[in-house]
């Protein structure tokens, strides 16, 4: 994994960690445009993991092409974040119990409708790995008086 930007691995490790907002895919569309998705994720090792649906137009993307850009960053300022190029990897396996730490990482209780309803169909998730092959971090908090 190539990395720039003004943080090491481990800073942009502890980032990824603590920012619990939804990673923004961006996959290579059928006509050639680019298409952008929101989803929840966790970092395993230099890894992203997300969850989704088998039927997610998403799935059947990558499938054809699994290079994608993503990035995670707060909408708020101080802006800071990370955002980089990956291979993405499905799996049909796994799906379910990611999902659960998904929603714990997330904070949504277990018992609120969003979490029934995604549970009940948690067997199905698909997960997507994406594996990072350049990494650019940036972090305006100094310039912007909080850092």
């Amino acid at each position: 994994m190539q990395l720039s930007g003004p943080w090491d691995r481990a800073q942009v490790a502890d980032f990824l960690d603590r920012t619990a907002v939804p990673l923004r895919l961006a996959v290579n569309g059928s006509q050639g445009f680019p298409v952008m998705a929101s989803l929840w994720f966790l970092r395993d090792g230099d890894d992203l993991l997300c969850a989704t649906s088998p039927r997610a137009r998403l799935v059947e993307l990558l499938q054809v092409d699994p290079r994608c850009g993503f990035e995670v960053s707060a909408d708020q300022p101080p802006y800071c974040g990370v955002r980089g190029r990956a291979r993405a990897a499905l799996s049909q396996t796994g799906g379910g119990a990611l999902l659960e730490r998904l929603l714990d990482r997330y904070a949504i209780a277990r018992d609120g409708g969003l979490a029934r309803w995604l549970l009940a169909r948690a067997d199905e998730e698909v997960v997507i790995t994406l594996s990072p092959l350049r990494v650019l971090s940036w972090d305006y908090r100094r310039r912007m008086g909080d850092g």
